[in-house]
């Protein structure tokens, strides 16, 4: 019986560790997402904001919704798991904005200011 006993205690002290292993996975998991903050540093209001997986082959939903991310306000994203996205900017007239393969990781400040704004809608 000692060994029935023994070996009851050694298997549940090795689910203990497996549980251990697969809360541990579960934890870093979630440590990956993370808030990205938008800053609008620019002098014009972005109407929408698209935020995709580099291999998506559609955008993803408007992160705006119905608001409006005016001149001078921050906009948080949260939970977003780092990784490479395409990110598709839309502002007041209508332009467009793409950006390939941006990295977003671990609670970003990402600042949209006029330079960067006009020199990615005059690529696209």
């Amino acid at each position: 019986m000692a060994s029935n006993r023994w070996g009851a205690v050694a298997k549940g002290a090795k689910m203990k560790r497996i549980l251990l292993v697969a809360a541990l996975a579960a934890v870093a998991t979630v440590a990956y997402a993370s808030d990205l903050v938008i800053k609008n540093k620019s002098a014009w209001d972005i109407q929408r904001i698209y935020i995709s997986s580099t291999d998506a082959d559609s955008w993803g939903d408007d992160q705006l919704d119905d608001d409006i991310l005016k001149s001078g306000q921050t906009l948080t994203l949260h939970g977003v798991e780092c990784d490479y996205y395409d990110v598709k900017l839309v502002d007041e007239d209508g332009d467009k904005c793409e950006l390939r393969n941006v990295k977003l990781c671990g609670d970003n400040v990402w600042t949209i200011d006029d330079d960067e704004l006009l020199k990615c809608e005059r690529n696209n």
